[in-house]
């Protein structure tokens, strides 16, 4: 399927590995002209030699810095018609009372204030086009916290409410928000999570109906198919892409 992206901007965050590589190598495969941010630029500047794409330092954790990194992307590439945001998560703890303060802080403003600053920025320019993709790389926990993610159950659900109120507000300007919840997803992150992985594939065979871990190319296939032309129709959802994890709960 041509997904109508082809000359499209795109901006992939946390880009250097992971889903958000996984993100930025679709997109390029169906023609968009993609920018990766990540805050390690030597990774990113491969990737954007393999993709034909431009790279970008860029720290989640400094909301502040968004306008100036949107400006840059502009001015490389030309106007952002597509958005991924995406960050890896706190850390782990068993005792969900356990993290500092500025933790928590520090959690708000990668999980919740990084992504919408980007949204403000980005916003103006997709509603006078005419044309705007956004979608955001959330977790299936926002649909059943697991105990050891405190920050990342807390904040991840409180951004998906937010792409969901502001979706509203955009669609009927040819702007859709939406945000893709994986599961189990075979990325560095869950492998040590999990301990190894061995343990991690063990985990899914077990607990996953899908039998299995989901491949960072498979969760890349779906937020393609919301950046494009034909799911203009499509928004305000959070998506599960989970091998059927979440229906369990």
């Amino acid at each position: 399927m041509d997904l109508g992206i082809s000359g499209r901007v795109a901006l992939v965050l946390g880009a250097s590995q992971g889903i958000g590589r996984a993100v930025a190598v679709a997109l390029a495969s169906e023609g968009a002209r993609v920018a990766v941010a990540s805050r390690s630029l030597p990774p990113l500047e491969r990737l954007a030699g393999e993709i034909g794409g431009a790279a970008f330092a860029h720290d989640n954790d400094r909301p502040e810095d968004a306008p100036a990194l949107v400006a840059a992307v502009g001015a490389a590439l030309g106007p952002i018609d597509i958005l991924v945001t995406n960050t890896g998560g706190p850390r782990p703890d068993p005792d969900p009372l356990s993290y500092t303060r500025d933790e928590w802080e520090e959690a708000h403003r990668a999980l919740l204030l990084s992504p919408i600053a980007l949204i403000e920025a980005v916003m103006p320019g997709m509603r006078e086009r005419g044309f705007g993709r956004i979608v955001n790389v959330g977790s299936f926990t926002v649909r059943e916290p697991v105990p050891t993610l405190m920050l990342s159950n807390s904040y991840r659900s409180a951004t998906l409410a937010a792409f969901k109120t502001i979706s509203r507000n955009v669609a009927a300007t040819g702007v859709t928000v939406n945000t893709v919840l994986p599961g189990r997803i075979a990325t560095e992150r869950a492998i040590r999570l999990a301990g190894s992985q061995e343990q991690a594939e063990a985990s899914a065979r077990a607990e996953v109906p899908a039998a299995r871990l989901g491949t960072p190319q498979e969760l890349a296939a779906a937020v393609a198919f919301l950046c494009s032309q034909q799911a203009g129709y499509i928004t305000g959802v959070g998506l599960l892409v989970d091998g059927g994890l979440a229906h369990l709960t």
